[in-house]
């Protein structure tokens, strides 16, 4: 495969992105209409060439990239973008390694001990803390109310394991109106 003209492509569009997001409009400003009739398009039998494929997504989403990489987004928890993370980013993308265990990407799963390591240095937790290192929000959460039911309930001397949910005790779960829209989705998840 070749790489370098397509990445060097991407690169331009890119740096183009970043070097006027200070500038660009912070939300959106193509309607869900604009934006579905460009990007709603047959799926095509044929290989398109690499370059093709990355011109037309920018063109594309013209308008539709929020600005919440810059500093001017305060939308929600995404933060933005800085030099290290971004090239980090590529290159975990160039590598696409899998972290899940030692044996599928050793260097991924040392950084992941790592990054867990400093994450209870900075929170004042115990070394011998567990952690994990999830996706998002959605994920997080999901995590978070595993880890609950599984202590509540052990403490009702059910083992969820074992026994799974079917004759549990029951939980409440408790939360403002101010909840993040992804908790409801993980309680179904979760069958609670």
């Amino acid at each position: 495969m070749k790489y370098r003209t397509v990445l060097e492509q991407t690169l331009t569009h890119a740096l183009g992105y970043l070097e006027t997001l200070d500038q660009a409009s912070v939300s959106a400003t193509s309607s869900l209409a604009d934006l579905r009739q460009r990007l709603v398009r047959p799926l095509v039998n044929e290989g398109v060439e690499a370059t093709q494929v990355i011109n037309e997504l920018v063109a594309d989403v013209q308008g539709g990239v929020l600005g919440c990489a810059g500093g001017r987004f305060f939308g929600w928890v995404i933060g933005g973008s800085m030099p290290a993370a971004l090239a980090a980013d590529w290159l975990t993308s160039t590598w696409d390694q899998n972290a899940a265990l030692y044996a599928c990407g050793p260097a991924e799963a040392v950084i992941e001990e790592v990054c867990g390591q400093w994450l209870k240095e900075l929170l004042g937790l115990p070394t011998a803390a567990i952690f994990a290192l999830v996706t998002g929000c959605q994920m997080a959460h999901v995590t978070c109310l595993v880890a609950a039911r599984n202590a509540m309930l052990a403490k009702h001397g059910w083992d969820v394991e074992r026994k799974g949910l079917a004759g549990a005790p029951q939980i409440r779960i408790l939360s403002s109106n101010q909840r993040h829209g992804s908790i409801e989705r993980a309680v179904r998840l979760l069958g609670l």
